[in-house]
């Protein structure tokens, strides 16, 4: 039986977010959204977390992964797994750009199935909270995320075009 119990757990330093960011994509079971500034240093070029989000996105096609950055150059140019990922599951995994009057918002932020999430408080910040059987937080920052994805475009496509 699973421990449902509220928790959150401090992060005070990168290590400590990317292995957080692990932590919440192992924990995703139907959508997984994600929001940096460039996803640059953070452990999305990984086997471990290319292989813990590639099986969620196997486990079933309705699952979801939602990609929000500012600057997506680094994962369209310097992240071939990201980049692998997109083109295998194109109907299930987006990469939209915030457009420039979004480009304020510091807050990085990654949330899993309306009840995990992983926060810095900005990206120049490495601390950061890991919230655990959090609906409250958790909804509040997808909605957030929600937000900033609606007014944001598609970045990369899953196909490359031209000759």
């Amino acid at each position: 039986m699973s421990d449902d119990t509220l928790q959150h757990t401090r992060l005070d330093g990168i290590v400590d977010y990317s292995a957080a960011l692990d932590s919440l994509c192992a924990l995703a079971q139907h959508n997984l959204y994600l929001f940096e500034k460039d996803f640059d240093g953070l452990g999305y070029n990984n086997e471990v977390r290319y292989t813990t989000m590639r099986n969620f996105l196997l486990a079933s096609p309705a699952h979801r992964l939602f990609v929000l950055a500012h600057d997506t150059h680094y994962l369209s140019a310097l992240c071939p797994r990201m980049m692998m990922l997109l083109r295998q599951f194109g109907t299930s995994m987006f990469i939209y750009q915030t457009p420039k009057h979004l480009q304020y918002i510091s807050e990085p932020l990654s949330v899993a199935d309306d009840a995990y999430y992983v926060r810095r408080f900005h990206f120049d910040d490495p601390r950061g909270i890991l919230g655990q059987h959090d609906p409250q937080n958790a909804r509040a920052l997808k909605s957030r995320f929600l937000e900033m994805w609606e007014h944001s475009h598609p970045a990369i496509s899953p196909t490359t075009l031209g000759l």
